[in-house]
Parts: C-alpha cells; structure tokens; sequence
C-alpha cells in the first residue's frame, strides 16, 4: 500500500515544472484516489491525453475551456468536469488559474 503523508501543507509541497507554463502538485494520495493541484499560465494547453483512470476536476482559479470525448465548455472558478476512463480530454487556459483534479485509482506516473 502506498500513502502520501496524513497532511499536506502547500507551502511545504515542491511544484513540478511540466514546461509550456503547467505546474503540477501531487498532495494526498494512496493506491486508490489522488489529488493534485495544477497550475496554468493564461494560454496554456492541457493537451488532449486520455488514461484509464477516473478524473474530476475542480477549477480552483481561473478560466478553462475544457473538450471532454467531443464535447467543449468554458468554465470559470468553482466549476468542475468529470472525465470516465479512457475518454479523451484537454484544456486550454483561458485566464491564469488552477485546477483541482482526483484520480482514482492514483495516478502512478505522477510519482517518479
């Protein structure tokens, strides 16, 4: 069984540089949920990808405009998206922000 610590402090949470202005940290985790906090500059590109892993996420701070299986929306703070497993997705950073994603089971690739 894998677990992250019991707390995770911001402050105290390293940011990983994923380049073209997305940073990601990884915060509470074990083998089956994890969360993470992504940040974007404006006109950054969450690429399309897709993963066998459920996703939902919380837009924290600024603007998105998420394409999830085909289908697109803005959205602004204290909206949301859920993607099923396998779906195809990506975002564009319309306005600086962060999004607040969960993954179950975790995402493994997150933690090398």
């Amino acid at each position: 069984m894998i677990q992250s610590n019991v707390f995770q402090i911001a402050a105290e949470t390293e940011w990983q540089d994923l380049g073209d202005g997305i940073q990601r940290q990884v915060f509470g985790y074990d083998n089956r949920v994890m969360m993470v906090k992504v940040k974007f500059e404006q006109g950054a590109i969450g690429v399309f990808h897709q993963h066998p892993h459920t996703q939902i996420s919380y837009v924290e701070s600024g603007a998105f405009e998420a394409s999830i299986a085909g289908e697109k929306k803005t959205l602004n703070q204290g909206d949301g998206f859920y993607v099923m497993p396998n779906a195809i997705h990506g975002v564009v950073c319309m306005e600086a922000g962060i999004l607040v994603d969960v993954f179950s089971p975790h995402r493994e690739d997150f933690l090398k």
